[in-house]
C-alpha cells in the first residue's frame, strides 16, 4: 500500500467528522430557532386575543353615557400604540423585544385604569358582558404570561446550544446570533404599596 494513502484517509475521515459535526449543529440549531420563533408567535397571538377584547370590552364600557371618557380614550390610545409595535420573529433584538415590552405595558396600565375606574358604574359591575369580557380578559392575561415563560424556555434552549463550544464557532460560521428574552418590567420586583384606607 502506497504511504501517501493511510494519512489520506485519516485526512479524510477527519473531513467526514467535521462535515457531519457542522450538519448536525446546523439543524439542531435551526429546529431550536424555530421553535423559539413558533413560542414567539404564541406570545404575539396572545396579545393579540387581549387587544381583540379590549376592544369589545370599551364598546361595552362606551354604553355606559356618564362614563369618563378620559380613561377610554387612554386605553384607546394605548391600544393603537401597543398593535402598532409589531416583531419579526427572525429579527428579536433586546432593542426590539424592549419596544414592544413597553407599548404593551402601557397597555396594561391604562386597562387597569379602566378596571378601577369601572367600579364606581353599577350598571356596568351589573352588566352580564361586561363580567363576560373582564373574566376572558383574565384568563388572556394568564395566557400571555404562559407564553412569554415558554418563549423564554426556547429561547434559553437555543441559546445554550449556540454558546457552547464548539457550537459557539459554529454558530458564528453559520450565523446563529443570540435571541433576547422576554424581561419583567422595571420596578416590577417590588411590591406594590397598597393603601386600603378609602377615608
Amino acid at each position: 500500500m502506497k504511504k501517501w494513502f493511510i494519512p489520506l484517509i485519516i485526512i479524510a475521515l477527519i473531513v467526514y467528522g467535521i462535515y457531519n459535526r457542522a450538519v448536525g449543529f446546523n439543524n439542531t440549531a435551526v429546529e431550536y430557532e424555530a421553535t423559539a420563533k413558533t413560542a414567539w408567535s404564541n406570545v404575539e397571538s396572545s396579545y393579540q386575543r387581549r387587544n381583540d377584547l379590549i376592544g369589545n370590552l370599551v364598546k361595552t364600557v362606551q354604553g355606559a353615557a356618564d362614563f369618563e371618557r378620559n380613561t377610554l380614550t387612554e386605553v384607546i390610545e394605548a391600544r393603537a400604540k401597543a398593535t402598532s409595535v409589531t416583531i419579526d420573529p427572525t429579527n428579536i433584538t433586546p432593542e426590539n423585544l424592549a419596544a414592544f415590552q413597553q407599548a404593551q405595558s402601557g397597555l396594561s396600565g391604562a386597562l387597569s385604569k379602566l378596571l378601577v375606574t369601572v367600579e364606581r358604574y353599577p350598571e356596568l359591575k351589573a352588566n352580564q358582558n361586561f363580567l363576560d369580557l373582564q373574566n376572558q380578559l383574565e384568563g388572556t392575561e394568564n395566557r400571555i404570561n404562559v407564553a412569554r415563560d415558554r418563549f423564554n424556555e426556547s429561547v434559553n434552549t437555543y441559546d445554550i446550544f449556540t454558546k457552547k463550544f464548539p457550537n459557539s464557532v459554529l454558530a458564528g460560521w453559520f450565523g446563529f446570533d443570540e435571541m433576547a428574552r422576554y424581561k419583567a418590567n422595571a420596578g416590577s420586583e417590588n411590591a406594590p404599596d397598597i393603601d386600603f384606607d378609602f377615608n
